[in-house]
């Protein structure tokens, strides 16, 4: 009672690596805030390769306020749910990378994007997938049959923590999603900016 289900990432940041991190944002951003381009720059992402439209879609998530930049406190935010987030906080926070539009709901179209770029990362980075069979649009099928409950086309955010709640091949499917630590920790290492 009253506790939350982890999904399995024990890293925590500490003041030291959150005070390392703040000396590199503000060498990197005097500004004070980190457009697009310097989180891309910021991870080691390539601005036109495979990892850039997820990179894209993180920083929409990221953005708190919606104001095209992401300041030390979002940062720092962000990567306390990546962290340390509860299985329910990660699966809402997946659901703001997925609904592109900020509209409320993922309609087909944004969830065949970010299937698309999964798939294009996983094959770029030869993980292995757990279902190499199907293609992007029986993926996008089969998400939609597991998680639109009322069949309008289009995933709520309740229909979308629900749904992934209840189907252990739709959490594999969005690893990459509900493991943003990974994510992150894997292309911080590769990147030279902290």
């Amino acid at each position: 009672m009253g506790q939350t289900q982890q999904t399995g990432s024990c890293e925590e940041i500490d003041v030291k690596a959150i005070q390392d991190m703040y000396k590199r944002f503000v060498l990197e951003c005097p500004s004070g805030v980190l457009f697009l381009h310097e989180f891309k720059r910021f991870f080691g992402v390539d601005p036109t390769g495979e990892a850039s439209d997820y990179a894209e879609n993180m920083f929409r998530a990221f953005d708190k306020n919606g104001d095209n930049t992401i300041d030390f406190l979002e940062f720092v935010a962000a990567l306390n749910l990546v962290f340390r987030g509860d299985l329910e906080h990660k699966l809402r926070w997946s659901f703001k990378v997925y609904d592109k539009d900020g509209n409320g709901y993922v309609d087909r179209n944004e969830l065949r994007s970010i299937i698309d770029s999964i798939y294009r990362i996983k094959k770029y980075s030869k993980k292995d997938m757990s279902e190499p069979h199907l293609t992007v649009d029986e993926v996008v099928e089969r998400i939609l049959d597991a998680v639109d409950f009322d069949r309008d086309g289009h995933i709520t955010l309740d229909e979308f923590v629900k749904g992934a709640q209840q189907d252990p091949w739709l959490l594999n499917m969005l690893r990459l999603d509900m493991n943003p630590a990974g994510w992150v920790m894997e292309n911080r290492r590769k990147s030279a900016h902290f």
